[in-house]
C-alpha cells in the first residue's frame, strides 16, 4: 500500500513539474516579445503612442482614342478635406460655419447630401432611395416627417441655439460627412474642385491649421467637351444607393464614378485602387510622424476604337447639313452616322446630332432634357428608324438564296403594283423602269420589283433573314443601345404589309444595326460582336491587359455568285445610281444604297448605307438624317466620312505607336 502511495507521489510530482516549466516558458517568451521583439512598439504604448491609416486617392483610367489621342484625361483640381487625424471635433460646427460663410463669398458650392430642402417650410426631397437613407440613420419609422428628422439632426449635431437657416446649413454638412463614414481612415471632402482663387484664400485662413487642407486631386476633364459626349459618358457623385454598393468594393463616398457611356461600362477598370498613409500619435494625440505604407494604383488606360478625327469631322458634316437644310426651310430633327472596321466591327465612329458637351451634363442637366431635338439621346445607337431601301440587298439576298428570284430573272417594273388592287391596295414604284434585273433594280431603287420579290417570300422569310443580319437585335456595343423593332406580324397583319417591310417600311432599325448589317454583307456573311473598345493598357501604357479580338456571333451562308449579284448593285447604286450625284468618278470604288423611309409626321427621314474600297472592304457605313425628306441629302456626310477616311490630311494622321493606321 505504501508503495503504491509513493509511486502515485512520484507521477503527480513529476506532472507538475512539467506544468510549472510550460508556464516558465510561457513566461520568459512574453517577455522576450517585451523586452526584445517588439521593445519599440511595446515601449511607444508605453508612452501612449498609437497609428492610425488614412487613404490616398488614386487617379481615374484615362480614355485615349485608337491611335493615343486623348480624349477623357486627369488634370489637378482643388478639394477642400477634413482630416480626423487632425480635426478637433469640439470645433466641428463653428469650423463649418466658417467654411460656408467663405464658400458664399466666392459663389461656390459644397457637399450636401441630406434629402431636406433648404428653406422652410422643411419637406424631403424627391430622391427616395436618399429618403429612406435618412430614415435608417436616424433609426425612425418611415411615417415620420421632414421636421420630425430635422429636431434630431439638430439634437444629434449639437445645433441648438441657433437660427433655422444656420441649422440646416449645418446639419446638411454633419449628415453628409455621417453618412461617408468620417474617420480617420475616411478623409471628408468638404467641397470639390473648388476655384484657384478660393484655394488661396482657404489656404491663406488662419484656422486652417488643424484638420483641414486643401489638397490636390486628379479631376476629370474631356479634351473636347462636345466630342462622342454621348459616347465617352460622364463621371460623378455617388446617391446614397449607389453608395451602398461602391463602400462594399472599397470605394470611399467622395469617390466620383462613371454615371453613363464608356465611364459607366468599365468602371471598375478605369477605378484605381487607393494607396495608404499612416499616421503615428503621441500620447496626446499629437501626430509625430506620417509615412506613406501603400502606393495608390491608377486606373487603367482605355483604348477606344474610336477615331478622333473622324468622330470629329462626322459631327461637323453632320452638323452643317441639318443647319443649312433647315436654313433653307426643311424640318430635319436630328442625324446620326456609324463607321465600322467591317473585319472586326470595332465601331470607328459614332456620331449624333444634335449632341451636347459633357462638362454641362450636371449644370445643365435639366435645360439638355428639354431641349429641341433631344441632344442626350444617342441616336447611333439609341434612335430607330424605318431602313427604307438601304433593306433592299438584304432582300435581295434572301430572294436569291432560296429560290424566290432566279440570278438571271427580269421582273417588269409597271410603276403601279397592283397584285392586290383587288382590296384597294396598289403602291407606286417612283418610276415605270420596264424590264430589269436586280443589279438595275438595286441600281435604280425599284419598289416594284422588291414589292414582287416581298410577295414571293412572304413575311416569316423576310424576317429569317432579317434576323440573320442582325436586325432586331442589340449588337453588343458597351453602351446602351436599342434592340431596333422586327415586326412579328402575329396579329392584323395584311399580305400588303409584307410588300412595305420589303421596301423598309413597318420595321425600325438603330444606324449601328444598319451599319453592322451592311458590313456583313460586304465581308460575305459574317456577323461580329460590336464595339467601342481596342485595348485596355496600364496607366503608363506599358502593360496590355486587353486587346480586342473579332468576336462572331453568327455567320449567314451566301452563295459567292449571291453575293456578287448583290454587291454589284450596290456599286452601280454609286456610280450610275441614285447614289452617283455623290461617288460617281470617286478615286475609290464603293458599294452603296440609298433609303427613304416614311414618317407618321413630317418629312421622310433618309438613310445612305456604304462599304469600301469595294474590292477589298475595310469600312462600313450608315447615315440617318431624320426628316431629311430626299434619299440623297445625306450623301455629304456619307462622302466628308469617306474623305476623312481615305484621304485625310498630315496633321490628321498623327499618331502614337498605340496603334497602326487600318489602311
Amino acid at each position: 500500500m505504501a508503495r503504491n502511495l509513493k509511486k502515485a507521489f512520484s507521477k503527480r510530482t513529476t506532472i507538475l513539474s512539467l506544468i510549472l516549466a510550460a508556464i516558465m516558458l510561457i513566461y520568459s517568451f512574453s517577455l522576450m516579445n517585451y523586452q526584445i521583439i517588439n521593445a519599440e512598439k511595446y515601449s511607444d504604448e508605453a508612452r501612449g503612442a498609437y497609428t492610425r491609416t488614412t487613404i490616398i486617392k488614386a487617379s481615374r483610367g484615362e480614355i485615349l482614342d485608337r491611335y493615343g489621342r486623348q480624349l477623357a484625361v486627369n488634370r489637378n483640381g482643388y478639394d477642400i478635406v477634413f482630416n480626423s487625424a487632425y480635426l478637433d471635433r469640439s470645433e466641428l460646427n463653428p469650423l463649418i460655419e466658417k467654411l460656408i460663410k467663405i464658400m458664399n463669398e466666392f459663389g461656390e458650392e459644397w457637399n450636401d447630401d441630406l434629402p431636406l430642402t433648404k428653406t422652410a417650410p422643411l419637406s424631403f426631397t424627391e430622391d427616395e432611395t436618399a429618403k429612406k437613407v435618412l430614415l435608417r440613420t436616424l433609426d425612425v419609422a418611415h411615417y415620420a416627417t421632414a421636421e420630425d428628422c430635422f429636431k434630431l439632426l439638430i439634437e444629434r449635431y449639437s445645433l441648438q441655439g441657433m437660427d433655422a437657416e444656420k441649422q440646416r446649413l449645418l446639419a446638411g454638412v454633419r449628415y453628409t460627412m455621417e453618412i461617408a463614414n468620417f474617420s480617420v481612415a475616411n478623409p471628408y471632402s468638404f467641397a470639390s474642385d473648388i476655384s484657384e482663387p478660393l484655394m488661396q484664400r482657404i489656404c491663406e485662413s488662419a484656422f486652417m491649421v488643424e484638420g483641414v487642407s486643401v489638397n490636390t486631386v486628379p479631376v476629370r476633364e474631356y479634351v473636347k467637351g462636345d466630342l462622342a459626349s454621348n459616347i465617352l459618358g460622364t463621371v460623378g457623385s455617388m446617391n446614397a444607393e449607389q453608395w451602398e454598393k461602391y463602400k462594399e468594393l472599397g470605394y470611399s463616398y467622395s469617390d466620383k464614378i462613371g454615371v453613363t457611356g464608356i465611364e459607366a461600362a468599365y468602371e471598375s477598370e478605369l477605378h484605381g485602387t487607393d494607396g495608404e498613409m499612416t499616421y503615428t500619435y503621441d500620447g496626446d494625440g499629437n501626430v509625430i510622424a506620417s509615412e506613406v505604407t501603400k502606393q495608390p494604383i491608377p486606373g487603367k488606360t482605355l483604348i477606344l476604337s474610336l477615331d478622333k478625327n473622324l468622330q470629329l469631322k462626322t459631327q461637323e458634316a453632320l452638323s452643317e447639313l441639318i443647319t443649312k437644310l433647315n436654313s433653307e426651310g426643311g424640318t430635319a430633327t436630328g442625324g446620326a452616322a456609324v463607321a465600322m472596321n467591317l473585319k472586326t466591327n470595332e465601331v470607328l465612329l459614332a456620331a449624333t446630332y444634335p449632341y451636347f458637351d459633357i462638362n454641362d451634363y450636371f449644370s445643365k442637366y435639366n435645360e439638355l432634357a428639354s431641349a429641341k431635338g433631344s441632344p442626350l439621346t444617342n441616336r447611333a445607337f439609341a434612335g430607330v428608324y424605318p431602313p427604307g431601301s438601304s433593306i433592299k440587298p438584304i432582300v435581295g439576298i434572301a430572294a436569291l438564296e432560296t429560290g424566290a428570284l432566279m440570278p438571271d430573272e427580269c421582273i417588269t417594273c409597271r410603276q403601279t403594283y397592283e397584285y392586290y388592287a383587288d382590296v384597294g391596295f396598289a403602291p407606286k414604284c417612283m418610276h415605270r423602269h420596264g424590264s430589269i434585273n436586280i443589279i438595275t433594280a438595286l441600281s435604280k431603287s425599284c419598289n416594284y420589283y422588291f414589292f414582287e420579290l416581298g410577295r414571293r417570300m412572304g413575311i416569316t422569310t423576310l424576317n429569317k433573314y432579317f434576323s440573320a443580319f442582325g436586325l432586331g437585335e442589340k449588337t453588343g456595343v458597351e453602351v446602351y443601345e436599342s434592340s431596333g423593332i422586327l415586326d412579328n406580324a402575329e396579329s392584323g397583319w395584311f399580305a400588303g404589309n409584307t410588300i412595305q417591310v420589303a421596301i423598309g417600311q413597318h420595321n425600325a432599325f438603330t444606324p449601328i444595326q444598319i451599319c453592322a448589317a451592311t458590313a456583313a454583307i460586304a465581308n460575305g456573311g459574317t456577323r461580329y460582336k460590336a464595339t467601342l473598345v481596342n485595348k485596355i493598357l496600364s496607366y503608363d501604357l506599358n502593360e496590355t491587359y486587353y486587346e480586342v479580338t473579332p468576336e462572331v456571333i453568327s455567320t449567314v451562308d451566301i452563295d459567292d455568285d449571291v453575293l456578287e449579284l448583290i454587291k454589284s448593285g450596290m456599286l452601280s447604286v454609286t456610280e450610275d445610281g441614285t447614289g452617283s450625284a455623290v461617288f460617281k468618278d470617286y478615286p475609290i470604288k464603293i458599294g452603296g444604297k440609298t433609303g427613304t423611309s416614311q414618317t407618321d409626321r413630317g418629312a421622310d427621314h433618309n438613310v445612305f448605307v456604304a462599304f469600301a474600297p469595294f474590292d477589298d472592304p475595310e469600312i462600313a457605313v450608315a447615315v440617318v438624317i431624320e426628316h431629311g425628306a430626299s434619299s440623297y441629302t445625306s450623301g455629304s456626310v456619307m462622302r466628308a466620312i469617306m474623305d476623312a477616311y481615305f484621304f485625310n490630311s498630315e496633321e490628321d494622321s498623327q499618331q502614337n505607336s498605340i496603334n497602326t493606321p487600318l489602311k
